[in-house]
């Protein structure tokens, strides 16, 4: 079992939630996140780079002179490669770096990660976080009173306009619904801030399923 606290906006403590380590995998399985990892890296890369060939830069396919006699090395059209403005030779071309995994095994390694942040002490719970406007100075009080200074991924039960707003000109802090919670993005951030809502709704669905 692990005692994950739960605190107040000022930062005080207010209980502990035991977490049984089976509901979430009970190891940590580190190639199956490595491969998680790998994919959610992969999908971000837009790989639109492209450069054009010999068959795509302008100019005639007339050969530039006559292939003997005039004392000159031999050369085909203007296009060629080894002339300026002539084509790459191995031209770059849009393509998709995407990679995919099974379903089973993307909720596995969402698991895996999440129990080595909450062995790692990583994982912190606050009672509420409720905004009646956006407010940034307000979410970075917040963050100073749970003392965490470094980036964190804030979890919430729905989507929160106000809370949303008041973190996204904060450095290196995201805010996303648990049902989005993904392995990438749980080991990209150094922390995760759960609303205790969201934790509870989290615990129900691994408990369902």
């Amino acid at each position: 079992m692990i005692d994950i606290k739960v605190y107040n906006r000022e930062g005080k403590k207010l209980e502990d939630l035991r977490v049984d380590e089976s509901l979430f995998g009970g190891t940590i399985r580190p190639a199956l996140l490595k491969q998680a990892i790998v994919m959610y890296h992969a999908n971000k890369r837009v790989g639109t780079a492209a450069t054009k060939s010999r068959g795509m830069v302008d100019g005639s396919t007339r050969k530039i002179y006559r292939q003997k006699g005039t004392g000159n090395a031999r050369a085909g059209s203007i296009r060629t490669p080894v002339r300026v403005g002539g084509g790459r030779t191995f031209a770059k071309v849009a393509r998709d770096f995407g990679k995919a995994m099974p379903k089973k095994q993307r909720r596995l390694a969402c698991d895996s990660a999440l129990l080595a942040k909450m062995q790692s002490g990583r994982v912190m719970i606050v009672d509420e976080l409720s905004f009646e406007a956006p407010k940034t100075a307000e979410f970075a009080r917040v963050l100073g009173n749970l003392k965490i200074d470094r980036s964190c991924l804030v979890m919430l039960p729905e989507s929160d306009t106000n809370v949303y707003k008041s973190v996204r000109n904060i450095y290196k802090v995201d805010v996303m619904k648990v049902n989005d919670l993904n392995a990438g993005d749980i080991c990209n951030k150094q922390n995760v801030l759960f609303t205790k809502d969201a934790f509870l709704a989290l615990l129900d669905k691994k408990k369902t399923n």
